[in-house]
């Protein structure tokens, strides 16, 4: 019996109402495409960091001259 916890309260998923389980599938695929989008932006802050690094360091070279 698959559960869910919803404000703290465990629920079986099979006694869910068609609707209720097409909500849950509905929450549970927004969940997949959020945690991909965090995924997704933790790569570009990532390259974010490594072209300010770079650009500072360019910066540099002009100050040194």
């Amino acid at each position: 019996m698959p559960k869910i916890t919803v404000d703290g309260t465990d629920y079986d998923t099979e006694t869910l109402s068609v609707n209720g389980k097409a909500q849950l599938a509905s929450l549970q695929f927004l969940e997949v495409q959020m945690q991909k989008l965090k995924n997704e932006i933790a790569v570009y802050q990532t390259a974010r960091a490594g072209y300010a690094a770079a650009l500072q360091n360019e910066l540099a070279k002009i100050e040194a001259k």
